[in-house]
């Protein structure tokens, strides 16, 4: 039982990371388009959509904080 609590800690804290890596992602993408800095927003939208793929897997609603939606 206890092997499992640690588990889930460690599944949440692992998704907490990953949507705190996704936010940040998402604002240097704003950014990068506001400053039309086309090749800065391109190489960013990899990683975003790397860990939107993840958030994903792991079952998390991007509905609130995907600010790109591409």
């Amino acid at each position: 039982m206890l092997t499992e609590d640690y588990n889930r800690i460690y599944m949440l804290e692992a998704v907490k990371n990953v949507i705190e890596q996704f936010q940040k992602v998402q604002r240097h993408m704003l950014i990068a388009k506001k400053e039309n800095a086309a090749e800065t927003y391109e190489s960013l939208k990899e990683d975003y959509l790397s860990l939107k793929a993840i958030l994903n897997v792991a079952g998390v609603n991007l509905t609130e904080i995907d600010r790109i939606k591409e």
